[in-house]
């Protein structure tokens, strides 16, 4: 028996079965790495979405909860003001209005709370940071009110708008022409003609009330910059990030910004301000100026003395007596005749203050002497019920006026007859929230109880000015303690009316939470600096 020796074809063909069984084990590996890595996307994919399912949730119920914050607000405003008062206020009430628990979990992480944010002005009139509560609108100048104080006091409206940091007369007469309903062009303003139509993409200007304050980008000369400031996330500060100009910015731009507050123009403008003319629980103030004397009459003799009844009937059938009389001739109390026409008005409630009226006793001219006196202490007794009872303004709201008691130093300075220092001792002696212990500082009138202005001035302040008004602003911020998902909403509640009411309700969410949770508030353990 012979051995068969292989040949080199039988070799050929081993090698070649030998390479083959290699790149199918090559590429056997190759799918499994192709599927691993497969598994690992899709795993990571749904991991992704998951995450993503679930902060969306999260976020939904982070509106849900500034959502609930707003319906909680209303209830409070429902109540009466002496237990709004009990209860905190709303100027500011860190424990009432901020850091509110609404969703409770043993994970800290998922507990949900909301925080009520206004701007702070501090002892000098400016803005400082913030507070936890609300702002009073008419704190703020009114947009669509400055064409009617400019009937009241010519140059009163452009007046308030000048006292704004970097305003100029050509800005101001442009804002004042785009609102106005004539084509006329003020002085340094803009109309159609020789404006709005040589843009490149011609429009009208407005020529009625302003719907948003933002319409005030429409005007010649105003730029982004002028109105909103450094606050590009409007959470009311000027974060770090927002103070320093980035490499690439503008200069036109930071010029703009060098001109104005860090918070902008928006931060002093409304359109919504305004105050019930009626008091307490809805009571009707008694109209003055009534045509029916008789009536009148009853109304203040049912509220009053009838020493006051008597002078205010007096008053509207005579007039203040402007002459130098007789002491002898002075009376405390006089007889009216109910069916005298009422020739003369109130202009305002203080009128009555130190007045004189000419009447006739017994066919000779005697002097009632007014039950008002012209002093401190009498003004401090009287002047709460004669402003919270009486009023020479029909219509039960009022607005536009604004409120010394909380309104930045610059919008004081752009008052008709408040000048530096008078606006100076103002803002060291105002209180911004209510206090129970002094009605006086409810009203207007203080400024004239504590010597501050003239009888003369505060008659020709008062058409401009108010204690306070009952519109409100505030952001409400919805979030949960481990900073996973929030949501900002910018709030203006009217209160002139027994249900309050939503006038502006804007989703800011998406500039950000605004605050860090060390200023919104959370429990102890969870430690966070951002403002996302």
């Amino acid at each position: 028996m012979t051995s068969r020796t292989p040949n080199c074809f039988e070799t050929f063909k081993k090698q070649r079965r030998n390479q083959q069984h290699g790149s199918v084990l090559f590429v056997v590996l190759i799918v499994i790495v192709m599927l691993t890595l497969s598994a690992y996307t899709f795993t990571e994919l749904m991991q992704t979405e998951n995450h993503a399912v679930h902060l969306t949730g999260k976020q939904i119920k982070a509106k849900a909860i500034a959502e609930s914050g707003v319906a909680m607000l209303q209830s409070l405003l429902m109540q009466d003001e002496e237990v709004i008062l009990e209860m905190g206020g709303i100027y500011d009430n860190p424990e009432f209005l901020r850091s509110v628990l609404v969703v409770d979990d043993e994970v800290q992480e998922m507990r949900g709370r909301f925080t009520f944010l206004a701007p702070l002005i501090d002892e000098n009139g400016s803005y400082s940071g913030v507070r936890f509560g609300l702002e009073d609108e008419s704190a703020r100048v009114n947009l669509n009110a400055l064409l009617m104080l400019e009937k009241t006091a010519a140059g009163s409206g452009k007046s308030l708008l000048m006292a704004l940091p970097g305003m100029t007369d050509e800005i101001a007469d442009a804002i004042l022409d785009f609102m106005d309903e004539d084509d006329e062009v003020r002085d340094f303003g803009a109309e159609f003609d020789d404006y709005y139509s040589t843009l490149d993409t011609p429009y009208a200007p407005k020529n009625a009330p302003l719907e948003t304050v933002e319409e005030l980008l429409l005007v010649a000369g105003v730029t982004p910059e002028l109105l909103f400031g450094r606050d590009s996330n409007r959470n009311g500060i000027v974060d770090p990030h927002e103070m320093t100009p980035s490499a690439n910015e503008d200069p036109y731009i930071e010029e703009m910004l060098q001109l104005v507050p860090e918070l902008g123009w928006s931060s002093y403008l409304t359109i919504f301000s305004m105050e019930k003319n009626y008091g307490e629980e809805g009571a009707e103030r008694i109209f003055l100026n009534d045509d029916d004397l008789a009536a009148l009459h009853g109304r203040l003799s049912e509220n009053f003395s009838s020493e006051w009844a008597d002078f205010i009937i007096a008053y509207r059938q005579n007039g203040p007596y402007t002459g130098s009389p007789n002491s002898r001739d002075m009376v405390s109390s006089a007889p009216v005749d109910l069916k005298k026409e009422g020739k003369n008005k109130f202009t305002q409630v203080i009128d009555l203050i130190g007045a004189t009226v000419q009447v006739q006793v017994n066919r000779q001219n005697k002097y009632l002497v007014s039950p008002f006196a012209d002093g401190p202490i009498a003004m401090a007794l009287y002047l709460p019920t004669m402003m919270e009872r009486m009023t020479v303004n029909e219509a039960p709201i009022i607005p536009g006026r604004i409120n010394i008691n909380q309104a930045h130093r610059d919008i004081l300075l752009g008052i008709p007859g408040l000048d530096e220092i008078t606006v100076d001792e103002i803002i060291s002696m105002r209180i911004p929230a209510p206090d129970l212990d002094d009605e006086n500082m409810k009203y207007e009138s203080w400024l004239l109880v504590e010597g501050l202005v003239t009888l003369t001035q505060m008659k020709a302040l008062m058409p401009f000015i108010t204690g306070g008004g009952d519109v409100y602003r505030t952001q409400v911020v919805g979030y949960f303690e481990g900073g996973s998902a929030s949501s900002r909403h910018e709030v203006v509640i009217d209160t002139t009316q027994p249900q309050p009411r939503i006038l502006l309700w804007r989703d800011i969410s998406y500039l950000g939470r605004g605050h860090s949770l060390d200023v919104l508030g959370v429990e102890l353990g969870i430690e966070d600096d951002s403002a996302l």
